[in-house]
């Protein structure tokens, strides 16, 4: 059972060009070129942050082999929209995505370093160790690595960009114009990182951000994603959509993060949550209808066949998932996470394909139905121990979070769940997370 004293935290994922459901951008109103309008993004960041949400979080999508021109893909740079988004607000974190396997940590360092003071401490970055082969073709086309390189690369550049934020003491900025002293070059240090991957002499080119460091998110669920969230992440996406595996989930990644010398209570745990909702269970339900009507079923079954690694035309709508085709997970290319958890719910429910479809969620747990109803199920998520909060993933946008900042907040903030506003300026602070140590040069 989990103390609930502390306030629920709440971020909302804005992705996929339109919304998370493949039917979005055809069942919404608006233009569907809304999403590469700064309109749009201004409106989503002034109404999260009215609704005192803790983060807003953007995906990443570094090639559109996935999707191809059948719909929007969410893939505009997102640190350069958390840069436009910082402008309209003041108090909520704003959290991009980066891979790990195609960047650099010294540019990425300074990119978000330059996020956070630029919003007085308010960035995050989500490290991904990219598992689509297809992007490879985007980075000078050599070989994707395998999935052990990739976190052995994924370990190597956290450590490099850490050391990077860490390369001015927080003492280290004096400013003394009558003396001529800018800052204190005891206190700037090169890293002269050497090390498999990466030769990275530092400093980063400006003073220590406002955080310290800009918080770490990590959503890997392979052994070695969680032994690599477990090492550096303060919070930790995840999907889960049962409630047992929630629980063994947060307290497999609190008691990897003791081994690892970690305070269990400095890392959070976030699953997501693919919230459709309606003013009443009927209302919610033709939403939903709308969105599959939208679609039809056969992006999804191309969704789901890349999710899982199993050929779409060995999916037979009305035939239970086939779960003697799953390969082994350690040959698997994709997110095992995502794949897990859906194999989990189809076996312990007994679901057809066609069944696994109308719950799967595009990879997270879906709740379709009234604000109250998706309060429930997020307390007892909470009270159980399965989260410390929960990513939302808005199923439409802008009209998702529309719903989420009018309809849910409002109860849950009316049980004593939510905050009702920031307590803190920085994200980490309002996250409840510990102090980063002041950098000693």
């Amino acid at each position: 059972m989990k103390n609930v004293d502390s306030p629920m935290i709440l971020s909302a994922s804005v992705m996929h060009g339109l919304g998370m459901h493949l039917g979005a951008w055809r069942a919404r109103d608006g233009d569907v070129t809304d999403y590469i309008t700064p309109e749009m993004y201004l409106h989503i960041a002034r109404k999260a942050e009215a609704g005192k949400l803790h983060a807003l979080f953007f995906a990443d999508a570094t090639s559109n082999s996935e999707e191809g021109t059948d719909r929007p893909c969410g893939a505009l740079d997102p640190v350069i929209l958390l840069a436009l988004m910082a402008g309209a607000t003041r108090r909520i974190g704003l959290v991009g995505t980066a891979s790990t396997t195609y960047s650099t940590p010294y540019d990425l360092a300074r990119r978000f370093g330059t996020l956070d003071h630029l919003t007085r401490g308010r960035a995050g970055w989500n490290a991904v160790a990219t598992g689509i082969p297809a992007v490879a073709a985007q980075f000078g086309g050599v070989d994707h690595p395998n999935h052990g390189d990739r976190y052995a690369r994924a370990n190597e550049f956290v450590e490099v960009v850490t050391k990077l934020w860490d390369s001015w003491g927080a003492d280290a900025l004096v400013g003394d114009k009558e003396a001529g002293v800018f800052a204190r070059p005891d206190r700037v240090h090169a890293i002269d990182h050497v090390g498999e991957f990466f030769q990275v002499r530092g400093p980063l080119p400006f003073p220590r951000v406002p955080q310290g460091r800009p918080v770490i998110f990590q959503a890997g669920a392979s052994p070695e994603g969680r032994d690599h969230a477990a090492r550096y992440a303060d919070v930790i996406f995840t999907a889960q959509h049962l409630l047992d595996g929630a629980i063994d989930f947060r307290n497999d990644m609190r008691m990897r993060a003791h081994d690892h010398g970690r305070d269990p209570n400095g890392i959070k745990v976030l699953p997501g949550i693919l919230a459709i909702l309606g003013s009443t269970e009927a209302e919610a339900q033709a939403r939903l209808r709308k969105l599959n009507e939208a679609i039809g079923t056969g992006p999804e079954m191309l969704k789901l066949s890349r999710r899982v690694g199993v050929p779409v035309d060995a999916l037979e709508l009305d035939k239970p998932f086939p779960v003697h085709l799953l390969g082994r997970d350690e040959d698997f290319a994709g997110a095992i996470g995502f794949r897990r958890s859906l194999v989990n719910l189809a076996v312990k429910k007994g679901y057809t394909v066609r069944e696994l479809l109308a719950h799967y969620g595009g990879g997270h747990q879906q709740v379709v139905g009234t604000p109250e109803q998706l309060a429930d199920v997020m307390q007892a998520w909470l009270r159980a121990g399965a989260a410390d909060g929960f990513n939302l993933m808005v199923d439409i946008l802008p009209s998702g979070i529309d719903l989420i900042v009018d309809e849910l907040v409002p109860v849950l903030q009316k049980r004593g769940l939510v905050q009702h506003d920031y307590a803190h300026e920085t994200l980490r602070a309002n996250l409840g997370l510990p102090d980063v140590a002041s950098a000693k040069a």
